[in-house]
């Protein structure tokens, strides 16, 4: 949904300009792509990474840098559990932003080393390359806050990809003062 909304914000009809191939599972594009089914693919990493590597393909561009920031990541909770347990909430997001203020006063060679035990599959390098990349890009926000632009956005795409019947008030969806809390 992503990268067809990019494609009409430039001018592109992702049903008439090109052929989009959805047919092939999620998990299997980048084997797809190196058997050369397919001009581009879009990836997540590590696999895009990975076509680097092995010589099959190159990241020409940024779905995330090219779409603003769409909060792919994000936590919810039934009001009355925010009600009845706010210290567990603000402790929640506070480590969360403890992460997020590491990220911001660190290297990307310094954040891979640290994250690398999470990721088995992938060496140092590969890891390294792909922080690297994201740091360039900015990926990673300052802060936690859900900001009502990025509520727009996400609903922009979920609209334009024909998933939103109606748009939802960002007022009675999101609650920013645990973020905010935790940002101070």
């Amino acid at each position: 949904m992503v990268f067809e909304y990019i494609l009409k914000e430039n001018g592109i009809d992702p049903s008439s300009d090109l052929e989009i191939n959805q047919s092939i599972d999620f998990g299997a594009t980048a084997a797809a792509f190196s058997e050369n089914l397919g001009d581009f693919t879009v990836e997540f990493e590590p696999g895009a990474t990975a076509l680097e590597k092995e010589g099959k393909g190159y990241v020409v561009a940024s779905l995330g840098e090219d779409s603003g920031y769409v909060p792919y990541t994000a936590f919810s909770a039934k009001q009355s559990f925010i009600d009845e347990n706010p210290d567990t909430i603000q402790s929640f997001v506070n480590a969360l932003q403890k992460g997020m203020d590491y990220v911001q006063s660190h290297s990307p060679e310094e954040i891979a080393k640290i994250i690398e035990p999470q990721f088995p599959e992938s060496d140092l390098e590969t890891i390294t390359t792909i922080v690297t990349r994201y740091y360039d890009q900015d990926t990673w926000k300052e802060n936690l806050v859900f900001e009502k632009s990025s509520f727009e956005l996400l609903q922009d795409i979920l609209e334009s990809a024909g998933e939103l019947e109606q748009r939802a008030p960002y007022e009675d969806l999101v609650t920013t003062s645990f973020a905010e809390k935790a940002a101070k």
